[in-house]
């Protein structure tokens, strides 16, 4: 009994600490979709929660620390490739020899990018910023100063669309492990979830990607805050996604309660007067206006990654003005 009271307690801490208050006006509900499955691979990532909405514009994403990093003393990022089998996984070789890229700095600030010695996916989407343009970039890192040393705090593959986003550590451990990835735009599917981009463009002064995708619509994801708590990203499309496709979507990996990067969801439903919160993998769906996924207890598998959170859905792509006083 005292081990569930105590993970009953982390989840509802994490939940307290998501800057949720009552829904602003605006805020409207979205399909949330689970399309996992399970695997036996650690490195495979079988979870798949969507978001859909014929309506949304701009929401929030953010990436907290979990419950439990306070009390974590240490941290497990190693891969773990137990009944993995990658070789029928396709591979393609860059248009360039590997290589790294320093695009921007800053004192607090630096944009790097790198090509892979091969990928799954050909590489032909264009990374932008200012008049500095490449081609064919696997991977691209935004890292931030801390107090003692520098941190790769958010990352995007441009080739297939994934981002993943991680707080600044806490002093207590120095670093701390990404985890679940993130889709933003319109989600297709390609032996796997991905978003198809052709074009994104860094815009130093703002912290903001804009990003062109293939099907011909926009969108831009600015970094709003980023602390030894959390990270919160502000999202925005030119356009709805519709046809049933998600605008959003978390991919992460379960296999066991001891060894996943994401094992509980919680949402806020519409009109409820508390979080409906289970396992996530029999999860059957719901419209909810925020998506909270997580853990509340360790796992032996990047043990400090951290929460995802999916909130503020609003048809209006401009956000609400602070009133003036008087």
């Amino acid at each position: 009994m005292t081990f569930l009271r105590l993970r009953a307690a982390a989840l509802l801490a994490a939940l307290a600490c998501i800057a949720t208050p009552a829904f602003a006006a605006g805020d409207i509900p979205v399909e949330v979709k689970n399309e996992s499955e399970p695997v036996l691979c650690a490195e495979k990532d079988n979870v798949t929660i969507k978001a859909i909405s014929p309506d949304v514009r701009r929401f929030q994403i953010e990436a907290a620390h979990p419950a439990y990093i306070a009390g974590l003393v240490r941290d497990n990022w190693d891969a773990d490739w137990t009944n993995c089998d990658m070789k029928g996984d396709p591979s393609f070789a860059p248009p360039t020899p590997p290589r790294r890229v320093t695009f921007w700095e800053t004192i607090d600030y630096w944009l790097v990018g790198y090509t892979f010695p091969s990928f799954w996916r050909p590489a032909d989407t264009t990374f932008r910023v200012g008049d500095r343009v490449e081609k064919g970039l696997h991977i691209v890192q935004l890292w931030k100063l801390g107090k003692d040393k520098s941190y790769e705090v958010l990352v995007v593959y441009p080739q297939d669309g994934y981002w993943r986003a991680r707080p600044m550590p806490p002093e207590h451990l120095g670093y701390s492990s990404y985890g679940s990835s993130f889709l933003f735009g319109p989600v297709e599917q390609d032996g796997r979830p991905v978003v198809n981009i052709r074009e994104i463009e860094f815009d130093p002064k703002t912290l903001s990607f804009k990003l062109a995708f293939k099907d011909g619509s926009n969108g831009t994801l600015k970094l709003g805050s980023v602390d030894e708590n959390r990270m919160v990203l502000d999202a925005v499309l030119d356009r709805p996604v519709t046809g049933g496709k998600a605008f959003l979507a978390l991919r992460s990996m379960y296999v066991t309660e001891f060894n996943n990067d994401v094992a509980r969801i919680a949402v806020r439903e519409p009109g409820a007067k508390g979080w409906r919160e289970e396992p996530l993998m029999p999860f059957q769906g719901g419209k909810a206006t925020d998506i909270w996924m997580g853990r509340a207890t360790h796992s032996r598998h990047n043990t400090s990654s951290p929460d995802m959170v999916f909130r503020r859905f609003s048809a209006d792509p401009v956000p609400p003005q602070p009133e003036k006083k008087p």
